[in-house]
C-alpha cells in the first residue's frame, strides 16, 4: 500500500479541540429519505465549523462515474463544481467540538482511505468514530422513527433494540472504516435510521433529527434541531393528507403499523422483507412509487408520497 500520508493534508491553522468524535457522514451509500444529507446540511449550516483536512479526490474519486456539474453560460464555462471530501471542525451549541468528515466517498483506494482517516484520528486523539445512514425499511410514519445501531465494543450501543439478525449488505467505505477501526480496538459506531419505504426518496427530515439525537446522545454533544423539526412537521402533515385521501394507501399504511406493533411487542424478528439482504431505496420504493403516480392528479411532484 502507497502512503497513506498522500491522501490528505491539514489547514494551515488547526485548532485545539481537545478529544473529540468523529462524525463520518459520506454520500453515496443508500440515504433513504435523504437523511444524513439533511443532518450533515444543519450541522455545517447552524453551527460554527472550520476546513481542517482536505483528501485529494483526484486519486479517490470516479469522475466519468459521478460526473460533477459544470455551468455554460452563452460562449464560455462559467464555473466547475468540483467534489470536496474533508474533515470540518464543528461546535456544538455549548462550544464543544467534533470533526464532521463528509463528500463522496471514495470510489478507488478504500483501504488506504481508511488508513488515512486512522492516521488524522490519531493525530487530533478522537476519543470515538460514529457513523450515519438511511435505510428504506417496511415501517410507517406513524410510529417512532426506529433505528439501528451497531458497534464495538459492543457497550457503546446498550439500550438500543436490535432489529435484525445476521444480514449481507453492499459494502461501503464508511463502514470499511468502522470495520477497520474496530479491528484496531478503536470506539467505534454507527446508527442507520429506518425510513418508511414508501418515502425512501423524498426528503424526511425526522429522520435526520433522529440521526442528529444519536449523535448528541453518543457523542455528550448540545445539537438543536429547531429549524428540523418545523420541517418535518410540515411534510409529516403532507403525508397525511395524502394517506387521508385514498382509502388504499391508508390500508396499506395500517398493514404497516400492524407488523411494526408485531415486531416491537416480540412477536416477530425482523423489518426486512427479505431476510437475506437490505433492500436498496430504489428496489423497495419503485413499486409503491409508480402505484401513486398512476392515481388520478397525483402528476410527479417529487415532494409526495
Amino acid at each position: 500500500m502507497q502512503d497513506p500520508r498522500g491522501l490528505f493534508e491539514f489547514a494551515e491553522s488547526v485548532p485545539d479541540l481537545g478529544q473529540p468524535v468523529l462524525v463520518q457522514a459520506m454520500e453515496g451509500f443508500v440515504d433513504a429519505g435523504g437523511a444524513a444529507r439533511l443532518a450533515r446540511a444543519h450541522l455545517l449550516e447552524t453551527m460554527r465549523s472550520e476546513l481542517i483536512v482536505t483528501f485529494d479526490v483526484d486519486q479517490l474519486f470516479d469522475y466519468r462515474g459521478r460526473r460533477p456539474e459544470m455551468i455554460f453560460a452563452t460562449d464560455h464555462w462559467e464555473s466547475f463544481a468540483a467534489p470536496q471530501l474533508a474533515i470540518h471542525a464543528v461546535w456544538d451549541s455549548a462550544g464543544v467540538p467534533f470533526l464532521l468528515l463528509d463528500g463522496p466517498e471514495p470510489d478507488f483506494q478504500w483501504e488506504r482511505f481508511v488508513a488515512a482517516v486512522e492516521l488524522i484520528i490519531e493525530t487530533f486523539d478522537v476519543r470515538l468514530l460514529v457513523g450515519l445512514n438511511a435505510i428504506p425499511m417496511n415501517v410507517p410514519h406513524t410510529r417512532p422513527t426506529a433505528v439501528i445501531a451497531h458497534g464495538s465494543p459492543i457497550e457503546l450501543i446498550a439500550g438500543y433494540t436490535n432489529w435484525l439478525g445476521t444480514v449481507q449488505v453492499p459494502a461501503s467505505a464508511g463502514h470499511l472504516l468502522e470495520f477497520r477501526m474496530a479491528q484496531a480496538g478503536f470506539n467505534s459506531m454507527g446508527f442507520a435510521v429506518n425510513v418508511p419505504h414508501y418515502l425512501a426518496n423524498v426528503d424526511y427530515p425526522q429522520a435526520a433529527i433522529t440521526l442528529l439525537d444519536c449523535i448528541a446522545t453518543s457523542g455528550e454533544l448540545m445539537i438543536p434541531t429547531e429549524a428540523l423539526t418545523e420541517a418535518s412537521a410540515a411534510v409529516l402533515s403532507n403525508i397525511d393528507a395524502q394517506v387521508s385521501a385514498s382509502e388504499e394507501i391508508a390500508g396499506v399504511v395500517r398493514a404497516l403499523e400492524k407488523q411494526y406493533d408485531e415486531i416491537t411487542a416480540g412477536r416477530a424478528n425482523s423489518l426486512l422483507a427479505d431476510g437475506s439482504r437490505l433492500p436498496t431505496a430504489d428496489e423497495i420504493g419503485d413499486e409503491f412509487e409508480q402505484y401513486l403516480l398512476r392515481q388520478p392528479g397525483s402528476g410527479e411532484n417529487p415532494e409526495t408520497l
